[in-house]
């Protein structure tokens, strides 16, 4: 308890903004600040093992004044990025996902870490890891299809969770749920900010050596106090204790943590499983989803009677034919994904079309994988302005505008039918 000491703009820089009377200068995060926002939101030990993620080249301790989001590293973003004067690119894919022994500007990976380096633009990935967040790549995708009431497809069996409770001057109450909230508390399915709050009055007598902001050294103080309590994934206590401390005002705050016993559900894994808000025919379904999402040279693509009534549907950004038989088994009428195999397809559209009572149907919607990733960077891009201007600094976040999807073109077979001697008609 007590006053703390002044954090604010530790690690930031001041940017003067304006001219005359009117100028002011607003706090510009420094590169790592901006990397530690995105490993709240993405922790990078999420991750697969297999995986790249995090930071690729850049200073951490460089301010950061203009970040891009774009799906992939290649050469249109890297442009791109550099075009706009960005200092940083966040990307999706990682360029660097083998093993490499060097960067040469002789290699396409290599030009572009060298051009990146150049031009004074880091460049950050957030892949698997942010794939099995929540909110992560699916749900992205599941909330521009207009699904409602997510739960994951395949939880994370590992995920853990805390509680935590802390005492706090009434006042400051609500921007210590805002601290803390953006840190990763609180977080539910479709719901943030949740938590629960009562008043009391709280005493104390700071000692020698104390520098209270309320109080005086050697009284006692009674201070009307609210009780905050506030779940959180257990791999985000460290973050949520860090806001804590930080937003608080006293010296030293009194807090309690608590492991729950009990299962709370995981929120975070592969994939998506969701309810639209009317039933609709698949026909109509794939045409929503043609919508919402960026036109590419493969279009959509789907399996089943276009009459077919849907109303539980299960997406995976990415490839995630994997989980056919896992959305079929969740109670989905359809599953929304990016590069099915044949086999997958066929396996499933042979299951869908025997005895319902013994297969349930589940009709298979394709479309591009980088189309099936791309709501997220909207997403990814508003979650971190929010979090780096709750923390009082100001960024100039952007989405790329470019379709880097590797199919350019398509053309559909005039074919009809092919006759047993091999004949055309």
């Amino acid at each position: 308890m007590g006053g703390a000491a002044d954090r604010s703009g530790v690690g930031l820089t001041p940017r003067h903004t304006g001219s005359g009377p009117w100028a002011y200068a607003a706090a510009v995060p420094r590169l790592a600040d901006v990397i530690a926002a995105l490993d709240r939101a993405y922790d990078p030990s999420w991750a697969a093992d297999w995986d790249a993620v995090g930071l690729v080249c850049g200073d951490p301790d460089a301010t950061v004044e203009k970040i891009v989001f774009a799906v992939d590293p290649v050469q249109a973003t890297v442009d791109e990025a550099l075009g706009l004067g960005a200092d940083l690119l966040v990307t999706h894919h990682p360029l660097l996902l083998a093993g490499v022994h060097g960067v040469p500007a002789t290699e396409p990976k290599g030009r572009l870490v060298h051009r990146l380096i150049t031009g004074g633009c880091a460049l950050f990935v957030a892949h698997t890891n942010a794939d099995v967040a929540a909110p992560g790549v699916s749900d992205a995708l599941a909330r521009a299809i207009g699904l409602h009431d997510l739960r994951p497809l395949v939880p994370d069996p590992t995920e853990q969770w805390d509680k935590i409770v802390v005492f706090v001057p009434s006042g400051a109450a609500e921007a210590l749920v805002d601290a803390m909230a953006a840190a990763g508390a609180g977080a539910f399915g479709a719901y943030d900010r949740c938590a629960w709050s009562t008043t009391g009055a709280g005493t104390f007598r700071p000692g020698p050596g104390a520098h209270p902001s309320v109080g005086a050294v050697g009284s006692v103080e009674r201070v009307p106090e609210t009780r905050v309590e506030m779940v959180l994934p257990h791999d985000r206590q460290r973050a949520v204790i860090a806001a804590l401390r930080a937003t608080h005002t006293y010296e030293e705050p009194a807090f309690d943590l608590y492991r729950l016993d009990r299962s709370v559900e995981s929120t975070r894994g592969s994939g998506r499983v969701g309810r639209l808000a009317e039933p609709m025919r698949l026909d109509d379904l794939v045409r929503r989803v043609a919508a919402v999402l960026p036109a590419t040279a493969g279009g959509v693509r789907a399996t089943g009677s276009p009459d077919a009534v849907v109303t539980t549907v299960a997406v995976c950004g990415g490839a995630g034919g994997r989980y056919a038989e896992r959305a079929r088994a969740a109670g989905a009428d359809a599953y929304v994904t990016a590069d099915l195999k044949h086999h997958v397809v066929s396996e499933t559209a042979e299951g869908s079309a025997g005895e319902p009572a013994l297969e349930r149907p589940l009709a298979m919607i394709d479309v591009a994988h980088w189309a099936s990733e791309w709501p997220w960077l909207a997403a990814a891009a508003g979650r971190l302005r929010a979090d780096l201007t709750t923390g009082g600094t100001t960024v100039d976040v952007r989405v790329s505008s470019l379709v880097t999807d590797p199919w350019t073109q398509s053309s559909a077979s005039q074919t009809q039918h092919v006759e047993p001697d091999g004949s055309r008609s």
